[in-house]
């Protein structure tokens, strides 16, 4: 599963950086595309960033009915990005909340990539792809949000949407 992971996440911060250069995110001291998978991320790294996409995995199953001897996976994969616009006064908030939504499905296009083992360098093609179908967004939503002393009230444009990839997997049925 993590090849497959792995594989979706770097196809969308690939084209990201190719879409929009200038939507980047520092993390640790180095600069990426701002596409991030929650599960990666530092302990330190517990407030999220505006103008970023977070991808956070849910659960993967067995897809019944499918054809070959591989075995056919799904898994939903959450993105959020939240934004507070680009002027203090933060009226633009819902036009750059739109720009994030039509960078997420551009970047969602084409709906597949090779899956890859970029455990090693360079990576290494396993000889199947990772497919998913359009982002599904959750109603935008605006927030106060005040959850400690450490963090400053402030009111955002909210969104999630959700993708189901499939992949098969590397062990076959028997």
């Amino acid at each position: 599963m993590q090849f497959a992971k792995d594989s979706f996440f770097l196809a969308l911060q690939q084209r990201l950086a190719g879409l929009n250069p200038a939507r980047v995110v520092t993390i640790g001291g180095t600069t990426v595309p701002a596409v991030l998978v929650v599960e990666n991320l530092p302990p330190s790294s517990a407030e999220r960033q505006a103008n970023t996409f977070y991808l956070e995995w849910g659960l993967a199953n067995v897809v019944e009915g499918h054809a070959g001897n591989g075995v056919l996976m799904s898994m939903e994969c959450v993105i959020s990005y939240y934004t507070l616009g680009s002027v203090d006064s933060m009226v633009d908030r819902g036009r750059v909340q739109g720009e994030l939504d039509s960078e997420l499905l551009a970047i969602c296009q084409p709906a597949n990539t090779e899956k890859r083992d970029y455990t090693r360098a360079p990576s290494v093609d396993l000889g199947t792809g990772v497919f998913w179908n359009q982002p599904g967004f959750d109603g935008a939503k605006k927030s106060s949000v005040a959850d400690d002393a450490a963090r400053q009230t402030d009111s955002r444009a909210e969104r999630r949407a959700r993708v189901t990839m499939f992949f098969f997997t590397e062990v076959k049925a028997s």
